[in-house]
């Protein structure tokens, strides 16, 4: 009797493991390689595609926009693309003689010979009353904002404990505060008329910690939460946000800020390049002034620029307001893919970080018994 058992389970196992799920295991192995290629091509297609589906951009003929930070780099360029569309521009900077020299590189922009650059040499990150005095002054001579870029900002990099504390409370003060300050003495005025821009350019630091910049990202970081908020509360009223998170750009700041910059900070920043002003200015401004419909003034809440740009934002938007259902879906669709990509990201980092540790502490080594 117990052999007649042991026959019938062996039966029994025989026909489970050739009708079970165990025989398709080949097969189920290619439907995953066939679906992860499905979503890696969706995903390529949607990015492809995206350009060809956004809203019509609105357009800035006789717009004023005000533009801190407007004397080099970025801003400068921002005011330069703004007034190839016809917008009267406000150029605001602490540097009377950058001021004078950007004036003129914007006019030369121009395409009718109604358009203003107007210069106001101002430190938007120390008085607010100053502030708003020198804008309702702007308002006055080229008419209400339409659209306020804040650009003004400075970076500081180096280890935690050789920062000093100095360092932490500038960069709030010119990359957060300078923006709090040129908002609010505009934001007023907006309201009342129902419609607005206003863009933050932040950085991609902004949207994660690196080594180095424990000042800086945490100046960023904040600048992030204040346009959400701000754009929950502003949308009621026909005012749009948008906040650019620009990768490392050829601008005397970052010249400057090289001079100072930790080694591991330098050799991860290498990883994703370096953009040029003028291109970084483009996506801006296109992404600012994008139009859901012909009735409705909306622009991209989150503008980022080249390939890692559009992959770290999808992988950080979080809560984030979102323009459109095929921005939504992007996100929806990629996350997990980029957040792989990202883990191997972060991991080259740490390594980063760890070989520049050991050849720090090799050297030290050597030196002692020398």
């Amino acid at each position: 009797m117990p052999s007649e058992e042991a026959f019938w389970n062996s039966v029994t196992l025989d026909w489970f493991f050739s009708h079970s799920g165990w025989s398709f295991l080949p097969f189920m192995m290619m439907m995953i390689l066939v679906f992860a290629a499905f979503m890696v091509a969706f995903v390529l297609f949607l990015y492809m595609i995206s350009p060809l589906i956004s809203p019509k951009p609105l357009k800035l003929n006789g717009a004023h926009v005000v533009v801190t930070g407007g004397s080099s780099g970025i801003g400068k360029c921002i005011a330069m693309e703004c007034y190839k569309q016809g917008a009267f521009i406000t150029l605001v900077a602490r540097d009377e003689g950058k001021l004078v020299q950007a004036k003129k590189a914007v006019e030369k922009c121009a395409i009718n010979d109604k358009q203003v650059v107007l210069c106001i040499s101002v430190d938007v990150s120390k008085d607010y009353s100053q502030v708003e005095s020198v804008l309702k002054q702007a308002q006055e001579k080229l008419g209400p904002v339409d659209m306020l870029v804040n650009c003004a900002g400075t970076a500081v990099s180096g280890k935690f404990e050789e920062l000093g504390v100095q360092h932490f409370q500038s960069l709030m003060e010119v990359n957060y505060l300078g923006s709090v300050y040129a908002t609010r003495a505009v934001i007023s005025n907006m309201k009342e008329r129902r419609m607005g821009r206003v863009v933050f350019v932040c950085s991609q630091a902004g949207q994660l910690g690196l080594f180095g910049y424990t000042a800086y990202s945490a100046s960023k970081f904040a600048l992030r939460g204040l346009a959400e908020a701000l754009q929950m509360e502003v949308k009621p009223y026909n005012i749009y946000v948008t906040v650019s998170y620009p990768p490392d750009t050829d601008t005397p700041a970052l010249a400057e800020e090289n001079k100072m910059k930790p080694l591991e900070t330098k050799l991860i920043s290498e990883t994703s390049g370096v953009y040029q002003p003028e291109q970084v200015a483009k996506v801006i401004v296109k992404d600012a002034v994008l139009c859901v419909c012909c009735m409705v003034q909306q622009g991209n809440f989150s503008s980022s620029v080249g390939p890692d740009g559009y992959m770290l934002s999808a992988l950080t938007c979080g809560m984030s307001p979102v323009t459109s259902i095929t921005e939504g879906l992007q996100q929806i669709v990629t996350m997990g893919l980029f957040r792989t990509i990202a883990l191997f990201y972060l991991s080259s980092f740490d390594s980063i970080v760890r070989r520049c540790m050991i050849q720090r502490e090799q050297s030290k080594a050597s030196n002692k018994t020398e």
